[in-house]
């Protein structure tokens, strides 16, 4: 008899994939790199260019545009696949890099961190579409765990390299230091487009989910979502009369915007694609808002030191790091039962940290609680993002993908302003840090315990193409 020996299984890093991998996880880096040094850097940059008074507006173009390219990416490569939305990502982001780079005023400034925003929205959007049609499915769950380790392990050295070039160098280092790091990363991920497989369109495990509007452009409803959000940020700065009124115009915009932008369903946790996007909102917007009070919680709460008070994050990094490797070991495994396992780490982590905030001497708490919620995030967001492939089809997936990446930053945005509101009040004397702090991380607990409930209508099914 002659047996034939199985076909050896593909790899991530195996004949045909080894430089997209490598490319992609390099443009994974440098875009969380960037995003993680710039916070650190901006007070430096906006002292030198004399702009203090206008320090939000680099931060606020960015996000506005960043909405607005998603949201093309997703149209373009849903019509023309990948390949040109990803040159023209890397060419707009490594514009916008030199742009801000060489900034000699703040208006130049903001005008970098617009283009940059614009080219990093469509890069992460055209990545999905990327991994969707270039690997095939059982390898998902690996690659989407290396890139969310791409995206954590910046947060361990971005903010000390960015504050060590902007005291000791020079702030324009850290964006034009990135540009020949772009280059490299089109250099490794261009030629696999060309090989690329053909992909017909198909009927999804998840597919039946529609968008209101049919087939008209949705960017405008991405300008009108990043408005909403600056609106909301205004007037959870201001606390004074004209703040309702702004905050009820936001949050209108906002509405208005993500009924045009989310599956039709999401607000009603439909099976499939819906609740995939809006579970991806949930789990951000808990995890996100929590994480920006950690470090105010053990420095104004506990008085601990600003170094010794960033540990924890730190430390959640790791924990998210680690696993997101796990999960991709496991591809078997059911992601439903995955992503609800990672939300109950996020609650009882977010709950935790509200028992950090109210109880003296139980600032060490921190620690363990963090690293609950980093394990929590890094089972989370790679399954979250294998979900979406496996209900996409190759005609909708960039569409679908801009659609979470939007979910995620509008709802962390809304989480992060409402904490930030909650303290701003109780830096005004309306109450006292520790009780904002500790019923905003309350809150957080409960939106992550009914993710952990909407995550129950997850059904594993898989798709024709997997099939």
């Amino acid at each position: 008899m002659t047996s034939t020996a199985a076909p050896p299984l593909p790899t991530v890093f195996g004949k045909g994939l080894r430089a997209t991998t490598a490319g992609i996880l390099l443009i994974v880096l440098i875009v969380a790199f960037e995003a993680m040094s710039v916070t650190t850097a901006m007070p430096t940059v906006v002292e030198s260019l004399h702009g203090m008074a206008f320090y939000a507006w680099p931060f606020s173009a960015f996000m506005v545009a960043n909405l607005l390219g998603m949201v093309l990416a997703g149209e373009i490569s849903d019509r023309i696949g990948p390949g040109k939305p990803l040159i023209a990502g890397l060419v707009l982001f490594g514009a916008g890099l030199v742009i801000a780079g060489t900034a000699t005023t703040m208006a130049q400034l903001v005008a970098g961190r617009m283009v940059q925003g614009l080219g990093g929205g469509v890069l992460i959007v055209v990545m999905y579409v990327l991994i969707g049609a270039g690997y095939p499915p059982e390898l998902h769950p690996r690659v989407f765990g290396m890139t969310a380790v791409g995206w954590v392990l910046p947060s361990l050295v971005g903010p000390v390299v960015a504050g060590t070039l902007a005291e000791h160098a020079h702030w324009r280092l850290v964006f034009l230091g990135l540009v020949p790091l772009v280059v490299v990363g089109a250099a490794l991920v261009l030629p696999g487009l060309r090989r690329l497989p053909s992909d017909p369109p198909r009927e999804a495990a998840g597919a039946s989910a529609a968008y209101r509007g049919g087939g008209r452009s949705r960017w405008p409803f991405a300008l009108l979502a990043g408005a909403g959000v600056i609106l909301l940020q205004v007037a959870g700065n201001r606390l004074d009369v004209v703040a309702v009124p702004l905050a009820l115009v936001g949050l209108a915009a906002i509405v208005v915007a993500i009924r045009m932008l989310f599956p039709v369903g999401t607000a009603t946790a439909r099976s499939g694609l819906p609740t995939v996007v809006l579970l991806r909102g949930l789990a951000a917007g808990s995890f996100f808002a929590v994480d920006a009070l950690v470090p105010l919680t053990l420095a104004s709460v506990h008085g601990w030191s600003p170094a010794a008070s960033g540990l924890p994050l730190t430390i959640g990094a790791l924990g998210w790091s680690g696993a997101s490797w796990i999960q991709g070991r496991y591809p078997s495994v059911a992601r439903s039962l995955v992503v609800g396992t990672g939300l109950g780490c996020v609650a009882v982590a977010c709950a935790l940290m509200a028992f950090v905030a109210w109880t003296p001497g139980s600032g060490w708490v921190a620690y363990p609680a963090w690293i609950v919620g980093g394990l929590g995030m890094g089972l989370i967001m790679p399954s979250l993002s294998v979900l979406l492939l496996e209900f996409s089809s190759a005609d909708d997936r960039g569409r679908n993908s801009a659609a979470m990446q939007i979910a995620d930053a509008l709802l962390s945005s809304l989480t992060i302003g409402f904490t930030g509101a909650v303290v701003a009040a109780a830096t005004a004397g309306a109450f006292g840090l520790p009780t904002a702090i500790g019923s905003s991380n309350l809150v957080m607990a409960a939106i992550a315990v009914g993710a952990i409930l909407v995550a129950a209508r997850l059904r594993r099914r898989v798709s024709v193409g997997a099939r």
